[in-house]
């Protein structure tokens, strides 16, 4: 592990899932970059790895769901981070999920709140993309759960 990926391990971060629907089939990655940018116009960002197969799919497809995920989702969170190109629909079996109505992207029940966005500006930054998007609406907040976070390489319960 570089000094660098050591250094920014001590940041706690929370962990979302982001999902696509492409053409035929619905595809989703774990992510620990995802914030609020503004509130008026209300804007978010996700960093997505640029030799992901997301990445490749987020370039084509402007709309997508953001899920952020809950204390006990950890699982759900290691489903998504697997490398390759899984099906969305195959790492969501026994979880319960729905489509987005703006977006026709999964969203997975359970979360401390899930969002819908659409993408307004791609900037490349390195090994990774970020995108920067329009919030198309908030699919639910459930406030009373803890979030997940991830801290030194470890999925925890915030707090």
């Amino acid at each position: 592990m570089s000094e660098f990926t050591e250094a920014m391990a001590q940041l706690a971060a929370g962990v979302s899932v982001i999902t696509v629907r492409d053409e035929r089939d619905d595809i989703g990655t774990t992510v620990t970059t995802f914030a609020s940018l503004s509130l008026e116009p209300p804007l978010v960002m996700v960093s997505i790895a640029a030799e992901s197969y997301v990445n490749e799919v987020l370039l084509r497809r402007d709309r997508w769901a953001a899920t952020l995920l809950s204390a006990g989702q950890a699982a759900i969170a290691s489903r998504f981070a697997s490398p390759g190109r899984p099906s969305a629909r195959l790492l969501v079996a026994g979880t319960g999920h729905h489509r987005g109505p703006a977006t026709e992207a999964l969203i997975v029940e359970g979360g401390v709140a899930a969002v819908e966005a659409e993408t307004t500006k791609v900037v490349p930054a390195g090994d990774h993309t970020l995108y920067i998007a329009a919030l198309l609406g908030v699919d639910y907040v459930e406030a009373s759960l803890s979030p997940l976070i991830r801290l030194r390489g470890r999925y925890r319960a915030a707090g």
